[in-house]
């Protein structure tokens, strides 16, 4: 069956991408990515092609462990926005002001230490693709805090929205998860230039995490405000696309 693609999921895909990408180059995930490839290559006795294959297919299995883990949420989000979508506004509302306060927390604006102390589980799993997957799950439980601030937006677009339903909260929350794991995959397969990448990225946090931070205080704003609504409606009178749904 051949359905047109909700207006609201248009216009939120693109920031669920944008948003997953800035949780990989924020503090909770840059520093830790050189050994999360390592334990991912399972490197011992390994080289060349051979390392960068295992490191390949071990990364997809963490991004698919984590990905379990974050489109549930966005299931269960999707699930309470249909619930309450007829006080749609009152929640876009709610929403837009706890994402510009995430905002200033990311750009560092505001003290958040409490904000970014993950859950570790200290279990490390054996270097083996059910091993990488195990990583990935727990890595998606254990740092859902430390992500608050990306995640909670993505989470809360969906709420918010009209027509929030399980199943698109799920589709926004695979989106998020491809911006965050596609940079794990290139770094699995860039080797060296990666490591150069990872430094300069690391250099310039600041700067990452206050671009980070003012992006969601915009879509806060224009949650709050209203704007994000009437963009939706503007997509939805002049742009279609059909896709199965």
């Amino acid at each position: 069956m051949i359905a047109t693609l909700p207006s609201s999921l248009i216009a939120a895909i693109p920031v669920a991408i944008a948003a997953g990408l800035i949780s990989f180059l924020s503090p909770c995930v840059l520093p830790l990515v050189p050994g999360y490839l390592a334990f991912l290559g399972g490197s011992l006795g390994t080289s060349g092609a051979r390392r960068t294959g295992r490191t390949l297919v071990g990364a997809s299995a963490f991004i698919l462990g984590f990905t379990l883990v974050f489109v549930s949420y966005g299931a269960l989000f999707g699930q309470i926005g249909n619930t309450l979508r007829s006080d749609q506004r009152t929640i876009s509302v709610v929403f837009g002001v706890l994402t510009i306060i995430m905002g200033m927390f990311f750009a560092g604006w505001l003290p958040s230490a409490w904000l970014t102390r993950e859950r570790r589980i200290h279990y490390l799993p054996s270097a083996t693709v059910i091993g990488a997957f195990l990583l990935g799950f727990f890595f998606g439980v254990g740092w859902s805090p430390c992500l608050g601030p990306t995640l909670s937006a993505i989470l809360g677009i969906e709420v918010s929205s009209s027509g929030a339903t399980a199943l698109r909260g799920s589709i926004l929350a695979f989106f998020y998860c491809f911006g965050l794991g596609i940079p794990f995959l290139v770094f699995a397969i860039a080797g060296e230039w990666a490591s150069s990448a990872s430094r300069w990225l690391r250099r310039h946090q600041r700067l990452i995490g206050v671009t980070g931070g003012v992006v969601l205080i915009v879509i806060g704003i224009l949650e709050v405000t209203g704007v994000w609504n009437d963009c939706v409606i503007y997509l939805q009178d002049h742009l279609y696309v059909n896709l199965p749904l």
